[in-house]
């Protein structure tokens, strides 16, 4: 996608530096966050300077490939296998960072006992993961197009975009695969409470796409939904079960609650990478758990520009910050993803695909 007329991944690999799109700086201020090793990769994750599925898939897949080029060769397969455990504690709900991690930790193992040839089997299975990441949300773009049409008002929730994958997203695949069909789109933006990923992120990739848009309070959905208002839903998914049932970012089960009620079609978007079959049902999806400043305290530019941390809150008050919460499949019209729309029912048939 482009920022100002130069196109950018959101992550990407140079030698052993990360290079990330910083999403804390925005949409303030557009900066490449350069991360040295594996630890300062693990902390980005947790501390969202990279979030989203993919993003942080990718992120994960990498931190591996830094692992294992820092390590000397005596002591690379211990490294690696701390290296995995760290980066997996990093954002216990996101399916695709354990599916990254897993892999590039796979090739590793394929390769030992020739440390150099490990190294080489890391770097090249995560830049495989990260670009597979962009030819499935390319994918799901062009399959989720068909599901909009000229003037279509579409509903989103967190940011599922560019941002949030190596590049394309996957909830707002569709949309820009659909305007360069020559189709006019309108999309409401939740906010997305507390980090406002939708404000924030969502807003400013419109933005720069051309898209119209309007942002709304996150209750506020279901008043333009029941005024006839929204014509679907799609929204992004951090872990899929094997049942269909989907965690997302706080807020989509309301929103899926809504659209059920007020009869808007409700879309997962998401790459078979963010189901886990092993997982039987969402009860089993673990929720991560934020801390608490999110929710009492906001940080913004203040009227010379000047960033400022504010408190939101009665002074003293407490708060509970689950990141996540899960939509049950009964609630989801379809999943889009990279082999097409399917059913959750259909979900199964996936495997191994």
């Amino acid at each position: 996608m482009l920022v100002n007329g130069t196109h950018y991944r959101t992550i990407w690999m140079e030698g052993r530096v990360v290079r990330m799109i910083d999403q804390i700086a925005l949409p303030f201020r557009f900066s490449v966050f350069d991360s040295p090793d594996h630890r300062a990769t693990a902390r980005a994750i947790r501390d969202m300077v990279v979030r989203g599925a993919g993003a942080i898939g990718a992120a994960g897949g990498y931190g591996m490939a830094q692992a294992a080029l820092e390590s000397p060769s005596s002591v690379l397969p211990a490294r690696v296998e701390e290296a995995a455990a760290l980066l997996k504690s990093t954002r216990p709900t996101a399916q695709n960072l354990f599916y990254a991690v897993d892999r590039v930790l796979g090739a590793i193992r394929a390769a030992l006992p020739d440390a150099e040839r490990a190294r080489a089997a890391a770097q090249a299975e995560a830049e495989a993961v990260a670009w597979e990441d962009i030819e499935a949300c390319r994918r799901i773009g062009e399959a989720g197009a068909d599901l909009l049409h000229d003037g279509s008002r579409v509903l989103t929730h967190c940011n599922a975009g560019w941002l949030g994958f190596a590049d394309w997203g996957t909830a707002l695949s569709p949309i820009y695969c659909a305007k360069r069909r020559g189709m006019r789109l309108f999309v409401w933006v939740d906010e997305t409470r507390p980090r406002l990923q939708g404000s924030r992120l969502t807003a400013w990739e419109l933005a720069g796409e051309g898209v119209d848009f309007r942002v709304i309070p996150d209750n506020a959905a279901g008043y333009f939904m029941r005024r006839g208002e929204v014509d679907i839903a799609i929204v992004g998914a951090d872990r899929v079960a094997a049942n269909g049932d989907t965690a997302n970012k706080i807020g989509t089960f309301e929103k899926a609650v809504l659209a059920r009620e007020c009869g808007v079609p409700f879309y997962v978007a998401a790459p078979t990478s963010t189901i886990d079959f092993s997982c039987p049902e969402g009860s089993a999806i673990p929720i991560e758990e934020r801390g608490e400043d999110e929710v009492l305290y906001a940080e913004g530019p203040d009227g010379s520009g000047e960033l400022r941390r504010v408190l939101v809150a009665s002074p003293g008050a407490r708060a509970r910050n689950p990141a996540f919460d899960v939509t049950p499949a009964a609630l989801i019209a379809g999943f889009v993803t990279e082999e097409g729309i399917v059913a959750p029912a259909g979900l199964p048939a996936l495997k191994g695909r």
